[in-house]
C-alpha cells in the first residue's frame, strides 16, 4: 500500500511517498514559493536529486508537479497515480471535535474552515493544499492528522485554564497542546526500548518551536504548548510561558496594538530576543563559546525552563521512566542535552556525558549512566510516518 503524507504551508508543500509494505520512503521533496516563482527539490533513494524552477501559482499546480514526477520514468517510482492508495495530511490544529485522526470528508472540512480563528497561521495553507490535493486526486481518501489530537484524552483539569468558565464555553479557550504527532511517535518508541507500554515517559521536542510531554501508559497527560504553539519553553523566536500581565504591561508602556505586541512575543523574544543574535541555537551556542554574555544567558534560560517543566510532570506522574530528547536541537545538541540532564540525579535522571558527547547526530542513543534510575534515550522523530500509518489503518 502507497501513501503520500502532504504537509502544506502558506508557500510551500512538503511530500513523500511510503510503501507501507516496507515501511520504505520510496521519494519525498519540497515545493517551495508557491504563489511566487516556484522551485521544487525533489529525492528517491538510489536516483540524483531534482531540483527546478516551476511556475507555482497555487497549491493545486504544486501537486500536480509532485505527481507527474513521481511517475515520470527518469525521476520517478510508481508507474501510475493509481498506485497511490491514500493521501495523509498533516493539520496542526484539530480543535475539540477532531480529537483524532480521520477520513476528511465534507462536514469535516467544513470544521477546520470554522477553526481557522484557532489557528490562523497554519490552518488556512494546510486547507489549501487539501482542496487542492482532493481535486487532483478526487478518487482515493483523503486522511487528516492532528498535532492536538494526542492531547484529547487529558484530564479537564490539565486543559482548563483558570479563567472565567464562560470563556472556555464560548471561545473554547484551553490548553490544546502542539507536535503532538512527535510525541507520540517517540513516546511509543521509547516504551518499546523500556518494554513497558505502562511507562511513565517525558519526551522534549526542542528545535525552533519547543515542547515538552508527559505521558503515562500511551496516552499524554500533561504538555508545555498551550492554547497557541507560544506557551512553555522558550524557543527561536516566541517567548514561551511568562506572566500574562507582561502583555498588556507592554501595550501600554509602548503603546502598542495587540498585534504588536503578539508580533514582539512570537517573532522577535526567545533565543533572538535574549542574544540578539539569532533565533537558531546553533548560532547562540557558538556565541556563547565565544564569550557573548547575552548568547550564554540565552541558553542558561532555555535550560532552565525545561528542567522546570521536567520536574513539574515527574511530580504529576509520580515517577518517570524515560526521559527522551528529540528534533532539531534534541537530537543533536549534545551540549544542552548534558546541561538539562546535569543536577537531575534526585529525580533518577542521570547520563554519562561521554557517550552523550559522541551519540550521533540525528540518530538513536541512549545516554542514561550506567545503573541510572531513569532511561535517558534519543529518538529522532517520524512525523510523517505515524501520518502515514494512520493514513493507512483509517483506509486499508
Amino acid at each position: 500500500m502507497k501513501i503520500l503524507v502532504v504537509n502544506a504551508g502558506s508557500s510551500s508543500l512538503k511530500y513523500q511517498l511510503f510503501d507501507m509494505d516496507t515501511e520504505a520512503v520510496l521519494a519525498k521533496g519540497l515545493c517551495e514559493r508557491i504563489g511566487i516563482d516556484g522551485i521544487i527539490t525533489h529525492k528517491c533513494p538510489g536516483k540524483d536529486n531534482y531540483k527546478a524552477s516551476v511556475a507555482f501559482p497555487d497549491h493545486k499546480a504544486a501537486i500536480e508537479c509532485v505527481l507527474s514526477l513521481l511517475v515520470d520514468k527518469e525521476k520517478g517510482v510508481i508507474g501510475s497515480v493509481d498506485e497511490i492508495s491514500a493521501v495523509g495530511h498533516r493539520f496542526a490544529h484539530g480543535g475539540e471535535k477532531l480529537n483524532k485522526s480521520a477520513i476528511l470528508g465534507d462536514q469535516e472540512l467544513e470544521y477546520l474552515e470554522s477553526i481557522v480563528g484557532l489557528n490562523p497561521l497554519h490552518g488556512p495553507p494546510a486547507i489549501s493544499g487539501l482542496k487542492a490535493c482532493k481535486e487532483v486526486m478526487p478518487s482515493v481518501n483523503h486522511v487528516g492528522v492532528f498535532d492536538t489530537s494526542y492531547y484529547s484524552n487529558m484530564e479537564e483539569h490539565a486543559y482548563i485554564y483558570p479563567i472565567p468558565y464562560e470563556l472556555y464555553e464560548k471561545h473554547k479557550i484551553r490548553r490544546y497542546g502542539f507536535h503532538g504527532t512527535s510525541h507520540r511517535y517517540v513516546a511509543a518508541k521509547a516504551a518499546e526500548v523500556l518494554g513497558n507500554k505502562d511507562a511513565k515517559i517525558i519526551t522534549c521536542h526542542l528545535g525552533n518551536g519547543s515542547s515538552i510531554t508527559a505521558t503515562v501508559n500511551g496516552k499524554a497527560v500533561d504538555t508545555s504548548m498551550g492554547f497557541t504553539p507560544q506557551d512553555g519553553v522558550p524557543m527561536g523566536t516566541r517567548s514561551g510561558a511568562l506572566d500574562p500581565t507582561v502583555v498588556t504591561f507592554i501595550q501600554k508602556a509602548e503603546g502598542l496594538t495587540a498585534e504588536e505586541a503578539d508580533k514582539i512575543l512570537n517573532k522577535e523574544s526567545g533565543l533572538l530576543g535574549i542574544s540578539g543574535i539569532s533565533s537558531d541555537c546553533r548560532d547562540v551556542s557558538i556565541a556563547a563559546e565565544e564569550g557573548n554574555p547575552r548568547a550564554q544567558l540565552a541558553l542558561k534560560i532555555l535550560v532552565h525552563h525545561i528542567k522546570k517543566l521536567i520536574g513539574s510532570y515527574v511530580a504529576e506522574m509520580n515517577g518517570v521512566d524515560a526521559l527522551v530528547f528529540t528534533a532539531g536541537i534534541g537530537e543533536n545538541d549534545a551540549p544542552i542535552r548534558a546541561a538539562v540532564c546535569r543536577e537531575m540525579s534526585f529525580l533518577g535522571i542521570e547520563i554519562d556525558e561521554e557517550v552523550n558527547a559522541k551519540a550521533p547526530r540525528g540518530s538513536f542513543a541512549d545516554i542514561s549512566k550506567a545503573g541510572a534510575k531513569v532511561k535517558t534515550l534519543v529518538i529522532p522523530t517520524n512525523e510523517e510516518y505515524m501520518i502515514a500509518l494512520d493514513t493507512q489503518n483509517l483506509t486499508k
